[in-house]
């Protein structure tokens, strides 16, 4: 397949005559201004509380734990169901979560919190679930609101709004923090959350692509494993990526550097967090006009490579200019990464799978 030949510039806008299209980057944005805030808000609240730089990594591990363990499961049935009926549930759920770390919050107590952080764990292990679903299955959606020749120019721009919405959330999370306390950073949450949740419903059912023959979880999870260890390309983009985020992603201790070595209070901590998406921003707008597609290889090895040493300059630096400086190139160089990566899944992808 000709990667280069499904992609005009001529196409870089017709993505948004698609009103479904419109609904589901809506929806994407709301809930990832949601979650975003959620996380600022929750690593800030639980640095507060214990004071603890690993308590902020088990906040990670108890989303991750859930999401990855129905990865798997949830591409399945993004194959084999409804994917709209999927997204709007794994919304709901997402919504419930911020509604119930808003009622924690507001009602009980710094002390009952700190000897009780297993109820905030146990929320975000809830909300991790909904997240293991709800990011197959609306980016398996994509592909069934937009035709077949706009993938490219569709994968830009919905990184590009992904990443505007990354920069709200983090930005507007940390300025509420500082400016009006937690439960109302939460209670943003609640409301952006309900809106992505509204206008998610909205897209008509979408019926699961047919398959020349049935398959069992089994058979399916073993043919998209196969089919991802026989396609060079499409392993050799996933684990770079993966190595790269594994060892030199540095969100997870942003409250730590923020307090401890950078001196700065809730708002810096929000525009630390912002950075790294405004960067990514100024990359994916111009991407979405020329998707670095034609040096694929050589556009991701370069990108991945920034990305490690801006990581790099911003352990070493005890600056909070220079700190901003760092996560703002390293977004930069991750937009490369995603909008490459994203296309290769979205094209070698059969529609099947």
């Amino acid at each position: 397949m000709n990667i280069l030949g499904i992609f005009r510039s001529a196409e870089a806008t017709a993505v948004f005559k698609h009103k479904e299209f419109n609904l589901l980057v809506s929806a994407r944005v709301l809930i990832t201004l949601a979650f975003l805030a959620q996380n600022v808000t929750l690593y800030w609240q639980m640095f507060e509380l214990t004071g603890d730089a690993l308590s902020l990594g088990l906040i990670g591990l108890s989303e991750a734990i859930p999401a990855l363990a129905v990865a798997l499961y949830a591409g399945h049935l993004a194959d084999t169901m409804d994917r709209r009926k999927l997204s709007v549930l794994s919304y709901f759920v997402f919504w419930l979560c911020s509604l119930a770390l808003l009622l924690v919050s507001y009602f009980l107590s710094k002390e009952f919190l700190k000897a009780h952080t297993y109820i905030i764990y146990a929320i975000i292990f809830v909300s991790g679930l909904a997240r293991g679903f709800y990011r197959p299955t609306s980016f398996a959606l994509l592909t069934q609101v937009l035709p077949r020749n706009l993938y490219a120019s569709g994968v830009a721009w919905n990184s590009t709004f992904w990443q505007s919405a990354s920069v709200g959330g983090s930005a507007i999370g940390g300025l509420i923090i500082g400016s009006f306390g937690i439960s109302f950073s939460f209670l943003f949450t609640v409301i952006l959350s309900f809106a992505g949740w509204i206008l998610i419903s909205n897209i008509s059912p979408k019926p699961p692509i047919e398959k020349k023959e049935k398959q069992s979880l089994t058979e399916s999870l073993s043919a998209g494993i196969k089919f991802v260890f026989k396609s060079q390309i499409f392993l050799g983009a996933m684990l770079l990526d993966l190595v790269a985020v594994l060892f030199g992603g540095a969100v997870a201790l942003l409250s730590v550097f923020a307090k401890d070595i950078l001196h700065v209070g809730a708002f810096e901590f929000g525009l630390l967090n912002a950075a790294p998406s405004v960067g990514a921003i100024i990359t994916a707008a111009f991407l979405a006009y020329k998707p670095p597609l034609r040096y694929a290889g050589k556009a991701l090895i370069i990108a991945v490579s920034g990305f490690g040493l801006c990581m790099i300059g911003f352990a070493l630096s005890t600056s909070f200019y220079l700190s901003l400086f760092m996560l703002l190139l390293s977004g930069m160089f991750d937009s490369v990464s995603v909008v490459v990566r994203s296309s290769i899944m979205q094209l070698l992808t059969p529609d099947d799978m």
